[in-house]
C-alpha cells in the first residue's frame, strides 16, 4: 500500500490531515503530482456539493432505522461513468428507487430512508492493480474518476484532471436529483401507477397481486379520508458514494461554521469499503474526522473484535444514526457470520444500523466470461439477513444494491427468467453486474412478501 502526503495548503483546517503519511489503499499512482496538486486545490475552492443541515437530517432517519422505525433502500450504479450523466439516465435510477421504496413502504409500515448509490460513484476499489489481455499488460480500469475503460495504454493511464470531471458529473447528477425530487413528482399514487405498469407486463403479476392489491386499498383509504401520505410525497431523497479517493474527499471537506463541525460535502452519506477498512489505515482516520453518517462494508472475514474497533474508531461517542454497517456475505455464509457480529455489536451497547449487500458476496464468472450474479442468490442472501435478526429480535435495517433503470442484461434469473445466453444482449456495466429495472421491482415484491407476512404474523 502507498503512503499519502496530502496538500495541507488545499485544506481549510488541519483537522482532516491526520489521514496524511498513513497506508492508503487502492488510490491511484499518478504520473504529475504537480497537476494533482492544482486539482486538489481548485476542488478546495469549490463549492460544497451537499450542505451540513442535509447530511444531520440524514443522520436522523438513519438513526430511525437503527431503532427499527424505518428501513433503509440504498441503490444505483456499481460504477457510474461521464458519458451516462443525463436527465433519462437519473430520471430512470430514480424511478425504480421510487417504485421499490413505495412497495417496502406498504409492506413493512414503516417509512423508508431512500439513497442512492448516485452523484459520487465514480471510483472502485479493484482486486489486482493490473489486468493483461493478449500478452498486453496495463493498469486496471479504476472508474472514470482514475483512468479511461478502453484498453489502451493512453485510456489507463491516471489523470488527476478526472476528479475535475467527476465534481463536475456529480454537480450535474444533483442537480438532476434535486429537479425531480421537487413538484411532486414521487407522489405515492404516481409512484404506485408506475408499479402497475410494471406489473401489467411481468410473468409474476398474480404473485405480486395481493402486494398492490393492498396498496390500492390503502390509497383509496387515504383519498376517503382526506389524508395525504406526505412524508412519501416530499420524498427526501440523498446521495452517497464509497469514499475511495483521499485527494478528491479532503479538499471538499468543510467545516460548518455555525456548529464548527467537519463535513465532508462530496455526498450525504459515505462508506468505507471492504478493502479500505484497515483500522490503522487512512481511510478509516479520514472517516473519524467527518460528521456525515457513514457506512463500513463488512465481508465474511470480518470479525466482531473488528467490527468492535471500528465502532469505537468511528463512533465513539455512539451518536444515532452515525454508523451503519453493510454486511456482504455471500448467500452461504450469513447463518455462519452474521449471528456472531450482531450478537456482540448489540451486547456492547452500540445502536448501529445493519444493512444487507447481498450483490457483492455472489458474483460469479458465466461460461462466456462475463461476471454476473443469480437473482435467487440476492434473494437469498436478503431473506437470510432478515431471519438472523429476527432469530436474535434485532433490526435488519434494509437493504444496499447494485441496480440501473435501464432493460440491462447482467445479472441472471428474476420474473423474466435471464440466462447465461442472454448476458450478451446488453451488458453495459462498467465493472460489475446489476439488477436491471425488473429485476429490482421483482426483488422489491419478493422482500415485501415476506416482511408483510412478518408483519401480519
Amino acid at each position: 500500500m502507498e503512503t499519502l502526503k496530502p496538500d495541507t495548503q488545499t485544506l481549510e483546517f488541519e483537522l482532516v490531515n491526520t489521514w496524511g503519511g498513513l497506508p492508503a489503499a487502492q488510490q491511484p499512482d499518478y504520473p504529475d503530482p504537480a497537476a494533482l496538486l492544482r486539482v486538489t486545490a481548485e476542488l478546495a475552492a469549490a463549492p460544497p456539493l451537499v450542505f451540513s443541515g442535509e447530511c444531520d437530517r440524514l443522520k436522523d432517519r438513519l438513526a430511525a432505522v437503527a431503532r427499527g422505525e424505518a428501513l433503509l433502500l440504498q441503490g444505483g450504479d456499481c460504477a457510474e461513468t461521464f458519458d451516462r450523466v443525463s436527465a433519462e439516465t437519473v430520471h430512470s435510477k430514480l424511478n425504480t428507487l421510487m417504485q421499490m421504496s413505495a412497495v417496502l413502504t406498504y409492506a413493512a409500515a414503516m417509512p423508508v430512508v431512500k439513497v442512492g448509490r448516485i452523484a459520487g460513484q465514480y471510483a472502485k476499489p479493484r482486486s489486482k492493480p493490473t489486468e493483461t489481455r493478449d500478452g498486453l499488460t496495463l493498469p486496471t480500469y479504476r472508474g472514470d474518476a482514475v483512468n479511461g475503460l478502453p484498453f489502451t495504454a493512453e485510456a489507463r493511464v491516471p489523470d488527476p484532471e478526472r476528479l475535475l470531471r467527476m465534481y463536475q458529473a456529480s454537480s450535474n447528477t444533483l442537480n438532476l436529483v434535486r429537479a425531480f425530487t421537487a413538484g411532486g413528482y414521487a407522489a405515492l399514487g404516481q409512484v404506485h401507477e408506475w408499479n402497475r405498469d410494471f406489473l401489467a407486463t411481468s410473468p409474476q403479476r398474480e404473485q405480486y397481486g395481493a402486494i398492490a392489491d393492498g396498496i390500492d386499498r390503502a390509497l383509496k383509504f387515504m383519498r376517503a379520508t382526506g389524508a395525504s401520505p406526505r412524508a412519501f410525497d416530499d420524498s427526501e431523497f440523498y446521495v452517497s458514494h464509497e469514499g475511495l479517493l483521499l485527494d478528491y474527499e479532503a479538499p471538499l471537506t468543510r467545516r460548518d461554521p455555525d456548529a464548527g463541525r467537519v463535513y465532508a460535502t462530496s455526498g450525504h452519506m459515505l462508506w468505507i469499503g471492504e478493502r479500505t477498512r484497515d483500522l490503522d489505515g487512512a481511510h478509516v482516520e479520514y472517516f473519524s474526522r467527518i460528521d456525515n453518517p457513514i457506512g463500513v462494508k463488512l465481508g465474511p472475514t470480518t470479525t466482531a473484535d473488528t467490527a468492535l474497533r471500528l465502532i469505537d474508531r468511528l463512533d465513539p461517542h455512539r451518536e444515532p444514526g452515525r454508523l451503519t454497517f453493510v454486511v456482504r456475505l455471500g448467500v452461504d455464509r450469513v447463518y455462519d457470520v452474521l449471528p456472531g457480529l450482531v450478537e456482540r455489536v448489540t451486547a456492547s451497547g452500540a445502536r448501529v444500523a445493519w444493512v444487507c449487500d447481498p450483490m457483492h458476496g455472489n458474483t460469479v464468472e458465466a461460461p462466456s466470461g462475463h461476471k454476473t450474479r443469480h437473482f435467487d442468490d440476492i434473494l437469498g442472501e436478503v431473506r437470510a439477513f432478515f431471519g438472523v435478526h429476527r432469530s436474535l429480535g434485532t433490526y435488519a435495517g434494509g437493504i444496499h444494491v447494485e441496480l440501473t433503470g435501464d432493460d440491462v442484461t447482467e445479472c441472471v434469473g428474476g420474473g423474466h427468467d435471464l440466462g447465461f445466453p442472454d448476458l450478451v444482449e446488453r451488458y453495459e456495466s462498467a465493472c460489475d453486474p446489476r439488477l436491471n429495472r425488473s429485476q429490482s421491482l421483482d426483488l422489491a415484491f419478493l422482500v415485501a412478501e415476506f416482511l408483510h407476512r412478518e408483519e401480519r404474523a
